[in-house]
């Protein structure tokens, strides 16, 4: 009698200390979604199950796949429709919380579960612009494109009162989020009822030609960062190499932990991310791209981790303070604009943020020859198929800038080969 087919199989990577995990439809799943979740790392398990995302041993690793099935089993039966009567309104309002989402089980099985800010941003897209329309009142079945364009021309003309102000729409922005929101939703119906007519389908959202809203500082402009009187203590200069020449998110600068370290290639393991880091309900979660990635650990980054635990100690994040406690977003921000002005660097008119350090990352290796594919790769913005080339392009243009920025720390004088400047 052949032995029953296990509803998992649990996996651990050579030479890392990490596993993956497949779902096997003996686990109750429907196949199509078995199909799509094989060999997957349990860094891309919903923000639901965060807890189980970096099991330590074989048995964490199993408590995490038997949660995912039934967190999986949850959202495909809570996504289907109760009957063919629903109202666009309380459709729509599916997709503005995690559990129930029409789309839940299937992106999560392709390992792009929603993020904690994509619901903030559907939440509040219904919220202001389409809650109280009359669309919202129309059954789906019997919604109509006439309907859809309706929508539309009030929606371009609609006010919102805030504190007896008020607000027209926010302009083409705007419109193209919530028109992108209304495809997806109606797309997300029309694939479970297959021969409804979609009126969203042939309704093109308007295009934004708006300019990226951040931009990037100069070569010399990083240097000058680097330079004395400019970071005042290690923290500092741990954080600010992190984001100019690791090219980390804020997210995931304050979610490395110590074992992300690889000290011997050199490189770092960029596996998780704060969600909602802006916000105080802020949680650990897998990457914007929600893909593992390995990011450039140059000298003056290893050296100025070093000498942070030497001060603070080692604790669970690599940047903590003595007490174990992590920097947060004000931290960052207000610091960072203490940067500029020390550095003298003239903004004129430029808009730089604590993001502008992956653009001007960016901007300095595409000046410098190296492919953009590699870049976006670097960057976090593709999976990891070329990564391990890429680092391997860029690493002689990163030592060289690093090489740099250790002299424009010295100041006058210039670095001994492997010698960093001492900051207390």
């Amino acid at each position: 009698m052949p032995r029953p087919q296990s509803p998992f199989v649990v996996q651990r990577r050579k030479n890392v200390k990490t596993y993956i995990l497949s779902i096997n439809p003996s686990s109750g799943v429907p196949a199509r979604i078995c199909a799509e979740w094989q060999r997957k790392s349990f860094q891309n398990l919903p923000l639901a199950l965060a807890q189980y995302r970096d099991p330590q041993n074989k048995s964490a690793a199993n408590a995490g796949a038997f949660a995912l099935i039934e967190h999986l089993k949850k959202a495909e039966g809570q996504s289907r429709l109760p009957s063919d009567q629903i109202q666009v309104g309380a459709w729509l309002e599916k997709f503005t919380r995690i559990e129930g989402n029409p789309r839940g089980a299937r992106i999560i099985a392709k390992s792009r579960p929603y993020s904690i800010n994509t619901i903030i941003r559907y939440e509040s897209l219904y919220r202001v612009w389409i809650k109280d329309d009359p669309i919202c009142k129309l059954r789906m079945e019997e919604t109509e494109e006439a309907d859809a364009l309706e929508f539309i021309s009030r929606l371009a003309n609609r006010k919102m009162v805030r504190k007896d102000l008020e607000y027209k729409m926010a302009g083409t922005e705007s419109l193209e989020k919530v028109i992108k929101f209304l495809r997806m939703a109606f797309k997300e119906y029309q694939r479970q009822h297959p021969k409804w007519h979609n009126p969203f389908r042939d309704v093109e959202p308007p295009q934004n030609t708006r300019k990226v809203d951040r931009d990037a500082l100069t070569e010399d402009e990083v240097v000058s960062l680097f330079s004395p009187g400019v970071l005042n203590d290690v923290m500092e200069l741990a954080v600010a190499a992190s984001m100019f020449m690791a090219g980390l998110r804020r997210g995931e600068v304050f979610s490395l932990k110590p074992e992300d370290l690889d000290w011997r290639t050199p490189q770092i393991h960029v596996r998780r991310a704060w969600q909602n880091f802006d916000r105080k309900a802020r949680e650990m979660g897998p990457t914007k791209s929600h893909a593992e990635r390995l990011a450039p650990f140059d000298e003056v980054l290893q050296e100025a981790i070093k000498k942070l635990w030497e001060k603070n100690g080692k604790h669970e994040y690599v940047f903590s303070f003595a007490n174990g406690s992590t920097p947060g977003p004000s931290w960052i921000q207000g610091r960072f604009k203490k940067w500029m002005k020390r550095a003298g660097i003239e903004l004129n008119g430029r808009k730089i943020t604590p993001h502008s350090s992956r653009h001007s990352l960016a901007s300095l290796l595409e000046a410098r020859g190296v492919s953009l594919r590699y870049i976006q790769d670097l960057l976090g913005h593709s999976d990891l198929k070329t990564t391990k080339t890429y680092l391997h392009s860029t690493e002689g243009t990163i030592r060289e800038v690093g090489k740099k920025i250790g002299e424009a720390m010295q100041g006058p004088e210039r670095m001994e080969p492997g010698n960093i400047r001492k900051i207390s």
